[in-house]
């Protein structure tokens, strides 16, 4: 598998249900020709947080659509915001007048991945980034990992060998270890451990209010988020003293000549993980689903693996060169990320007032 094609497209995918994180003008309210979205804003500060996340949050979405259609507003994680959930509002906004809008998320993962995050930046740093982590994922940056992402494969099989398990759970460990490879190389092995506990701990809180008090989930995530990035200096005081040169992501952010601070790369790196880690795992999910559920497909991605296996040693690991054997994998690669729901919801912020389907949705100034 081309795990750089995937990385890559999967950060580009096709979205389900897109989120507006429009925040709304109060004082401007009066003023205004066209009303806002239909929908309710719930309690003070709170909003409909809970009614959101303590259910499925699909009951949330339909529940509020029946009501209101596909386009309303209410008020979740701290952010007013207009949800829409339709192709043609999908197409409004990631088409039409993609220029009226920018990726954003809630202040709460903003706190958690870090403002120097490329997901919070436009302009010359964002494609400075943006430039550094394509390089990273280069077909000869990752060439040489290809025996080491087998090995984690197969060390994952072994490990569900004769139990049942929780398929996407499972997509998402096995994702987190591939990642941390392509991030640190080698260097993973010392600080797996580590690092997996705090982003565990992290990741608990994404969807937690951003009250920063002693036991909520909120303040757990950020001291988890502190040692994350202590354990992040760590290795990036011993790569400086190293002096030695690395293909990997971490290597990339560290070029003399880009001119990174730690900061800027402890966020970068965060930001990375959780920008790969669920929507790798997602897309694998489901296309262990479709081949299920695809017997004559199945058999024919097996036979096109059985293949490649038949030509080599025992023992000997795959190569750069054998994914590229691989047309028909490839193929259901690409056929499941066009047509299966890689997220549930994405955010989006309006740069300025946008008007849709008769409604004013503004930008709090």
């Amino acid at each position: 598998m081309d795990f750089s094609a995937l990385f890559l497209t999967l950060l580009a995918g096709s979205l389900f249900l897109y989120f507006l994180r429009c925040l709304i003008s109060q004082r401007r309210l009066g003023s205004s020709k066209l009303p806002l979205p239909p929908g309710t804003m719930g309690w003070p500060y709170v909003g409909e947080t809970f009614q959101l996340y303590s259910q499925d949050p699909n009951v949330f979405f339909q529940t509020k659509q029946k009501r209101y259609g596909s386009v309303f507003k209410t008020h979740v994680l701290g952010c007013p915001c207009v949800m829409i959930s339709s192709p043609e509002a999908a197409k409004f906004v990631l088409v039409t007048k993609s220029h009226l809008f920018k990726p954003t998320f809630p202040a709460s993962k903003e706190r958690m991945l870090g403002k120097q995050a490329i997901f919070f930046h436009q302009g010359d740093y964002h494609a400075k980034l943006r430039k550094l982590v394509l390089r990273a994922f280069m077909p000869e940056s990752i060439r040489n990992m290809v025996p080491d992402i087998e090995s984690i494969a197969q060390d994952s099989l072994r490990i569900w060998e004769g139990t049942m398990i929780n398929t996407y759970q499972e997509m998402k460990t096995y994702t987190f270890n591939v990642a941390l490879l392509s991030i640190f190389g080698k260097d993973e092995v010392l600080y797996r451990e580590d690092l997996k506990r705090c982003y565990y701990i992290l990741e608990k809180g994404y969807n937690s209010m951003p009250v920063n008090l002693p036991g909520t989930l909120f303040h757990k995530s950020m001291k988890a988020r502190k040692e994350l990035s202590q354990i992040l200096a760590r290795i990036l005081s011993e790569r400086r003293q190293n002096g030695s040169s690395h293909n990997d992501l971490l290597g990339s952010f560290m070029g003399d000549k880009e001119e990174l601070t730690d900061e800027q790369i402890a966020d970068n790196i965060i930001g990375v993980i959780f920008a790969a880690r669920d929507t790798t795992a997602s897309v694998m999910s489901w296309i262990l689903k479709y081949l299920a559920e695809n017997p004559n497909v199945l058999e024919a991605v097996t036979e096109e693996q059985m293949a490649i296996r038949k030509d080599k040693e025992e023992g000997e690991s795959l190569t750069w060169g054998d994914t590229k054997k691989m047309p028909l994998t490839s193929r259901v690669i690409q056929e499941t990320l066009r047509v299966a729901s890689i997220l549930s919801f994405t955010f989006r912020e309006a740069v300025e007032d946008v008007e849709y389907e008769g409604t004013n949705i503004r930008l709090n100034r």
